[in-house]
């Protein structure tokens, strides 16, 4: 009879125990059947993908560039092409004055004490002197020679035929962003400083077309504001600009009050001097922004530590006086606005992306190219796009890697950590699974509440 009764007690726990997982199960499977994330898009096209096909120029655009190109008749242009594409890309900051100084006085040291060591009878003055042309020559040597750019009108025209193409696929496919996340987003003015040959104002007619009536172009070159224009014009002096309501200035509007809808600029911050400059030419901007401040620079180490520090500069730093109280909020491409992981766990390598885009026709261009550059989008404005409640959206920072009932996703999630996430359909649900074999580097990658969480959840 007792083991009898024990039988029936271990059944009894053992049905318990299923029941309680079974309830934990169903509601869990119905948690995710009520996170509607995909708002009725297939799985190829859920709301986190920002992605760009390859990217052509628009036509008016390239038939004027290769117009230009073959009038100029620049000699040795395919090889100096390529010089001010290598250039470009190695850029990097102008060393400031204070490290520099910094470096200087330590290296002082460090001569003026192996000296000592070896001291004999010798004038202290001769050694100074020879320790500082010491410490002057190993600066040289060592320090990064910083210098701006200096547009003439042929410079310009291997700049257009070295950068017009890449430069517009990345300003396009950052403004996608906002577009895709957006879309009531229906901006009617721009301001594109650093504006260079008016790439943006092609990325965001393309964007937005004849909704934007106020388009100013500020770029301190008269010749590269000269070419813009040509461009604009189909390289007909005659002809009107293919995008109208174009304005070109050397200096930005005086007038704090003056906001624009859009502001732009890319590839310019890494154009000024210093970090001082940076920042006041960033918070300039905010001030101009009424909606969207978008910022783009080079795929490079240095270019993300300047779009870091200048998101450093408009989450923290307060100004005196303050126009738009409306605060910034990060939009694209950090899903947090904490300290960047990147740099904290990962400072070699920077927070990148890549758009395929097709070069101008010239002699030495591949059919395709990938143009790798990093961003920074800040907002005043909340998205018209609600947040489904439930799910958490990570940003993808690097290539997706499929494989058979599995897919790697490395991530910067909202938690502000790297992931490095394996996703099952098992594990986690079907939708997920699906939506990151059809995501890629730089799409937001859906992460909803695991079945396991909502078990313990229901358990406890």
């Amino acid at each position: 009879m007792a083991s009898r009764s024990y039988g029936a007690c271990v059944l009894c726990q053992r049905a318990v125990a299923v029941k309680t997982m079974c309830r934990g199960m169903s509601a869990a499977s119905q948690l995710q059947s009520q996170v509607d994330f995909l708002k009725g898009e297939p799985h190829r096209k859920h709301p986190g993908v920002t992605n760009l096909k390859t990217l052509r120029l628009p036509d008016k655009l390239q038939t004027a560039a290769r117009s230009i190109i073959h009038g100029a008749q620049v000699p040795r242009l395919p090889d100096r092409s390529r010089s001010l594409t290598n250039f470009l890309w190695s850029r990097k900051q102008a060393v400031e004055t204070l490290t520099l100084r910094q470096k200087a006085v330590s290296l002082e040291k460090e001569l003026w004490e192996k000296a000592m060591e070896r001291r004999g009878d010798i004038d202290e003055q001769l050694l100074e002197d020879r320790i500082r042309k010491k410490v002057f020559s190993e600066l040289r040597r060592t320090t990064y020679h910083w210098t701006p750019m200096k547009y003439d009108e042929e410079l310009g025209v291997v700049y257009m035929a070295a950068r017009l193409a890449g430069g517009f696929a990345a300003v396009r496919r950052a403004m996608n962003e906002i577009k895709k996340r957006d879309p009531s987003f229906a901006p009617q003015s721009l301001l594109d400083f650093g504006s260079g040959l008016g790439t943006v104002v092609w990325a965001s007619h393309s964007c937005w077309g004849d909704t934007l009536k106020e388009m100013v172009c500020v770029d301190s070159s008269g010749p590269m504001n000269v070419l813009a224009e040509r461009l604009l014009k189909g390289d007909d002096e005659r002809a009107e600009p293919h995008i109208k309501q174009v304005y070109f200035r050397q200096f930005l509007p005086v007038s704090p009050k003056v906001q624009f809808d859009l502001v732009v600029a890319a590839f310019t911050l890494s154009e000024l001097l210093n970090a001082k400059e940076r920042e006041e030419a960033v918070l300039t901007l905010w001030r101009k922004t009424n909606s969207y401040l978008v910022l783009v620079e080079n795929g490079t180490k240095d270019g993300h530590q300047m779009l870091m520090d200048a998101r450093d500069t408009l989450l923290k730093k307060r100004e005196k006086t303050v126009y738009d109280t409306r605060p910034a909020t990060v939009f694209a491409p950090c899903p947090h606005e904490l300290p960047c992981p990147k740099l904290a766990h990962e400072p070699t390598t920077p927070c990148n992306f890549q758009q395929m885009y097709q070069p101008l026709p010239l002699p030495g261009h591949s059919d395709r190219q990938t143009e790798k550059f990093s961003y920074l989008i800040v907002t005043r404005t909340k998205p018209a796009q609600a947040e489904t409640e439930g799910v958490d959206w990570a940003r993808l920072i690097a290539p997706v890697q499929c494989r058979t009932r599995h897919v790697h996703c490395r991530m910067c999630s909202p938690d502000g950590q790297l992931q490095h996430l394996v996703v099952t359909a098992r594990k986690h649900s079907r939708d997920e699974y699906r939506c990151a074999r059809s995501s890629d580097w730089g799409d937001q990658l859906p992460m909803i509440q695991r079945v396991e969480d909502a078990v313990k959840t229901d358990s406890e």
